[in-house]
């Protein structure tokens, strides 16, 4: 399997709660089982999301010969149980500045590799 790695970003609102809440929601085992499956059933392989402050940094690694990111978003766009859990995720989101128009999660240029 060829993989290929995906960093995103997003800031959530600036609100100690909603970011205790949020992480609660990302906790183990707390993910909706619907969202972990489309997750997987889009070709990603492993996920990861990171906190400072109110700056989120996610990781992801995708196989990269059944993973396409307009296909993942057609699926989520089609099921319902994703649509409420990204519903849910907004109260607790904000768009970065820079974001374009509906954009959420923002791919971030890779600057340096060893």
């Amino acid at each position: 399997m060829n993989t290929k790695r995906y960093c995103l970003s997003c800031d959530l609102k600036d609100d100690p709660k909603l970011i205790e809440e949020y992480k609660k929601h990302h906790a183990a085992g707390n993910a909706w089982p619907e969202i972990t499956k489309s997750i997987k059933d889009a070709g990603i392989v492993d996920m990861q999301i990171y906190l400072t402050g109110n700056r989120l940094f996610m990781i992801m690694e995708v196989d990269d010969d059944t993973f396409d990111p307009e296909k993942k978003a057609a699926m989520d766009a089609e099921n319902p149980k994703v649509n409420e859990w990204e519903t849910l995720m907004d109260t607790f989101q904000q768009r970065l500045p820079w974001a374009e128009n509906d954009e959420k999660w923002v791919a971030m240029e890779q600057i340096f590799k060893l």
